[in-house]
């Protein structure tokens, strides 16, 4: 009897305790079994970014300009870096010059055309004289009033007058013909004076959207080959959380759940996210981590898409998250 009470006057405390002490009484019930299960689970990983790659394209030359250092601000547009562009704005003034030319050489096929035409109707002109001529002339040998060698005269000018009108319109198609050949080599001209500009365009690489300088891969002198990195830029705009949750919380965790991230190096201040992916493999727990217990733990891999506004969360910070669960 003495040790019921006792028992039963230990347990009247413990809820007395628990009722007046609430900083205590969630220990208290948990130490008891009467702790409700969690609805959120925490998380920790590093904050990531959609990262770009610049490199030069089809040009190689000497590295003149890198204005930015690793981590800093770049809007979009802003350049990152130049190459010596000599030689490529050397290209596009050869260009531009071979495009002048083809230009005056159509200028001068079109006054070919208007001088053979002006010929064309003097031939056109003449013939129709040396035909009234030879009508003319046969009539009054066919009379008898006019010689044989005057009649075959009138017929032998009718004949190189139409030889002539003749010649005259082959001209007058060549000279056409000089014309859309000169037409088609200025639009040549015009290609070769675009893709020169857009090379010469080559020698600057400009950042595709606002972002921070996470690495700079090349240095002033160097001389750039195509394709070879120079600065990876990352996109601020759209950040995750990298984490790994066990395998028993797998299925209390779904797409789009809610959560909330924070991070030492901002204390008090918290950014909205939400699940977007979860892997559907598992996976040891990443090296990373210091025990091997833990790393020979099966996990999966999940993604917390972050509202990141003010770019306070940049790519390697560790954070911590909280995923509002759903119900076991």
């Amino acid at each position: 009897m003495n040790r019921r009470r006792a028992i039963v006057l230990l347990v009247a405390v413990v809820a007395l305790v628990g009722i007046s002490a609430p900083e205590w009484s969630a220990d208290w019930r948990s130490w008891l079994g009467f702790a409700k299960p969690s609805d959120a689970l925490l998380v920790s990983g590093d904050i990531e970014a959609h990262e770009s790659v610049l490199a030069f394209k089809t040009v190689q030359s000497r590295i003149v300009d890198l204005p930015f250092d690793e981590g800093k601000w770049v809007k979009a547009g802003a350049a990152v870096a130049r190459l010596d562009e000599a030689d490529y704005r050397q290209q596009l003034v050869i260009a531009e010059a071979s495009l002048e030319v083809q230009r005056r050489q159509l200028d001068i096929s079109r006054q070919n055309l208007v001088v053979v035409q002006k010929v064309l109707a003097s031939d056109q002109a003449d013939l129709e004289m040396k035909t009234l001529d030879f009508q003319r002339y046969e009539t009054l040998w066919q009379r008898g009033n006019t010689t044989t060698q005057t009649r075959d005269q009138a017929a032998t000018g009718l004949k190189q007058s139409q030889a002539n009108l003749n010649r005259d319109q082959a001209l007058v198609l060549a000279a056409q013909r000089n014309i859309e050949l000169a037409m088609a080599n200025i639009a040549s001209a015009e290609a070769s004076v675009g893709m020169a500009r857009i090379v010469l365009g080559y020698t600057t690489l400009t950042a595709p959207y606002d972002g921070v300088i996470v690495v700079r891969q090349a240095e002033l002198g160097e001389i750039a080959m195509p394709g070879t990195p120079i600065v990876t830029i990352a996109d601020l705009d759209h950040v995750w959380l990298r984490a790994y949750i066990n395998e028993t919380d797998i299925g209390r965790v779904h797409f789009g759940a809610s959560a909330i991230v924070t991070t030492d190096s901002l204390p008090g201040k918290t950014f909205p996210g939400r699940v977007s992916f979860i892997s559907s493999n598992a996976e040891f727990t990443p090296k990373t981590v210091e025990t091997h217990a833990e790393r020979v733990t099966l996990v999966y891999r999940i993604k917390i898409d972050i509202d990141n506004p003010g770019h306070g969360l940049v790519p390697g910070v560790p954070a911590d998250a909280e995923i509002a669960l759903s119900a076991p």
